[in-house]
């Protein structure tokens, strides 16, 4: 292959959940400059809507999707909506998901909450490859991509729902490499380090960040481009021999507060 081509994505379609800010924002961006025509999918459609006119102001081809992952009917009219509009599906970034941020005290958190941590991250990455995965088949070629997290192999407090629902996403990835890859479609993760989003911003003080950054050997935080980076790399052919792994862009370390 030439090497222009390792990571040229003309003529494929990618959705992207949660696309509307910060990785899942990056993650649009970064297929789109490499050819990608674009599914951005969010809850508020106003956001989605935004990153799409940014891609087509930018010369790309893009469709902004309000979708709810914890609700069935808003998955399948993502996938029906992208075929509609775009054509296809060739790549997926099941970029959507919450929880965590230590606000899980397991004296208090209700099942309820439990169950519905497993369903946003959990249930709608897996239903979506799902709805994805027979038009991947029928084009011979197909790359799933799950947002997973540090957090799934880290121990924290106050964690257990967000943490053991990215843990199974790891686990949830490589056994769908094994299901999938007869298809020529491709399972893989990207788990994020601390990664300068909204989300970071609103809690973090310097103080925080030195912190984060003792067992950090690139003395920096994360850019979204960082890890869209790596989901480039999982959806363009330069990986068409990777499945079912999850590689960590977290500047080498670990970035946990005590």
């Amino acid at each position: 292959m030439k090497i222009n081509n390792l990571f040229d994505l003309k003529g494929k379609i990618a959705i992207v959940t949660g696309g509307g800010n910060g990785i899942g924002k990056a993650c649009c961006l970064m297929l789109s400059k490499a050819g990608a025509a674009i599914a951005v999918s969010d809850l508020k459609h106003e956001d989605a809507l935004k990153v799409a006119e940014e891609i087509n102001a930018a010369g790309g081809k893009a469709i902004g999707i309000a979708c709810n992952v914890t609700i069935d009917a808003d998955l399948v009219n993502l996938v029906e909506t992208t075929i509609k509009e775009l054509g296809g599906v060739h790549v997926l970034v099941n970029n959507a998901g919450g929880g965590g941020g230590g606000r899980e005290n397991p004296y208090k958190i209700t099942v309820d909450k439990f169950a519905w941590v497993f369903q946003l991250n959990v249930f709608s990455a897996w239903r979506l490859s799902q709805l994805c995965a027979p038009y991947m088949k029928d084009t011979g070629y197909g790359s799933i991509i799950n947002i997973t997290s540090m957090s799934s192999i880290n121990r924290s407090p106050n964690m257990s729902a967000y943490a053991s629902s990215k843990a199974a996403m790891n686990h949830m990835t490589a056994n769908l490499a094994m299901d999938y890859g007869v298809d020529k479609i491709r399972v893989n993760a990207v788990g994020p380090g601390a990664t300068k989003t909204a989300a970071l911003a609103s809690v973090l003080t310097p103080e925080i960040e030195a912190k984060m950054l003792e067992n950090t050997p690139i003395k920096r935080l994360g850019e979204v481009d960082d890890i869209a980076g790596a989901v480039l790399y999982f959806a363009a052919p330069v990986s068409e021999w990777v499945s079912g792994q999850v590689i960590f862009v977290n500047g080498g370390g670990v970035q946990t507060l005590d």
